[in-house]
């Protein structure tokens, strides 16, 4: 349906954990119409995360069905496990950075030695992560913190904005309804089914989808039973499922 481009975006159960979301800046303004999703339910703008972690390809494990009863505050929890998200830089440190995606959700990122940089499709270092830049961040994604095994700067991008726009996402709101919606082609599947995955295949299909339907945070990536990946979404009201077919474009979004 989409091809991804990564470089541009004009770009068991703990307790549950808090994904940051602050008033819209410049960069992520006037979003957006209403959609579908429904498993994000907080108090005081806290936003349960749900995922396991997984093996360097594809892990044998099962996700967790997600069940928002399961804390007073609703949300499903569960083990990190690799994804991402897109957004632009707001705040460099000595181990990192913070950025804001299209919706205002506030991600940290945690940098090590191994992270890899790259800016568009060309080799680059950490220098290349200024504040206001726009950077799509994959790793292994434990709430609205990310271990970044990879930082893509996007030249002229705009971490998501007119992407999230016309996907129409839904910023999460407090006691907000998710909307019943549904956008393209859904596969045939079951909450809970499918194979956890990482490494290159997770990636691919983490960029897809944040290129598309960026603004909340990939906290997981499901291979399902027909081949296609269910990329969970979370930190907005709707979508939390995007669909990506086995050649990595986007088929529809729940």
């Amino acid at each position: 349906m989409n091809d991804y481009d990564p470089t541009s975006q004009s770009s068991a159960e703990p307790a549950p954990a808090a994904l940051a979301v602050k008033p819209r800046r410049s960069h992520a303004r006037r979003l957006l119409s209403k959609k579908t999703g429904g498993l994000i339910v907080a108090a005081g703008l806290t936003c349960a995360v749900a995922g396991l972690a997984g093996g360097t390809s594809a892990s044998a494990a099962s996700v967790t069905p997600l069940d928002v009863t399961a804390t007073p505050t609703g949300g499903p929890v569960a083990d990190p496990s690799e994804g991402g998200a897109t957004g632009i830089v707001d705040t460099k440190s000595t181990t990192g950075f913070t950025f804001s995606t299209a919706t205002g959700v506030v991600v940290t990122v945690d940098v090590a030695s191994t992270t890899k940089y790259t800016k568009g499709t060309d080799r680059t270092t950490a220098k290349a992560v200024k504040e206001g830049a726009s950077v799509l961040v994959l790793g292994t994604v434990d709430s609205a913190t990310i271990a970044a095994t990879q930082v893509i700067v996007q030249p002229k991008g705009d971490g998501g904005v007119a992407a999230a726009a016309a996907a129409g996402v839904v910023p999460f709101s407090q006691g907000t309804p998710s909307p019943a919606k549904s956008v393209g082609e859904i596969p045939a599947y079951t909450e809970g089914e499918g194979t956890i995955l990482a490494g290159t295949t997770a990636d691919k299909a983490v960029k897809a989808a944040q290129a598309v339907v960026p603004g909340g945070v990939t906290n997981r990536v499901v291979e399902l039973s027909g081949g296609e990946y269910e990329v969970h979404n979370v930190g907005v009201n709707w979508p939390h499922h995007i669909f990506v077919s086995k050649d990595f474009k986007v088929l529809g979004w729940e």
